[in-house]
């Protein structure tokens, strides 16, 4: 490798050009830039009465917003009529379907005793025009 001399080599000029009695003269040059006037500076314990109101406020909002999700959601329960009315008329589900879906513990709830007597069931059937659509079912 060849000797590298640092003072023997070309020098390249930088470009940038001082003037005289640059710094010499800064400071005093910096003070004239500088406003004037000073800013104003507002406290942070001056807001502080509005600080605490907005905290007050945002607590209040917190506390309020499950007692309005909870009175918003109160949803009326259906009784057995209206949900058989539904079943019954609106939905394409036949007598088959929902007995598919019962369990054991289903039936055992539904299971009641009825006390009829024979005459009871006979004027039943006397009176009652689709008597071929109970005996199919």
């Amino acid at each position: 490798m060849k000797a590298f001399k640092l003072e023997d080599e070309p020098k390249i000029e930088t470009g940038f050009i001082i003037p005289e009695n640059y710094f010499e003269n800064f400071s005093e040059q910096l003070m004239l830039e500088l406003p004037k006037e000073e800013t104003k500076v507002i406290s942070f314990f001056q807001k502080k009465h509005y600080l605490i109101m907005m905290a007050a406020a945002v607590l209040i909002i917190a506390l309020m917003i499950p007692i309005l999700n909870n009175n918003s959601t109160n949803a009326k329960e259906l009784d057995d009529a209206t949900l058989e009315n539904y079943l019954s008329y609106q939905t394409n589900m036949n007598q088959y379907d929902l007995i598919s879906v019962l369990d054991a513990k289903d039936l055992n709830k539904m299971n009641t005793s009825l006390a009829l007597e024979d005459k009871t069931v006979e004027d039943i059937l006397i009176s009652n025009a689709n008597l071929e659509n109970y005996i199919l079912e």
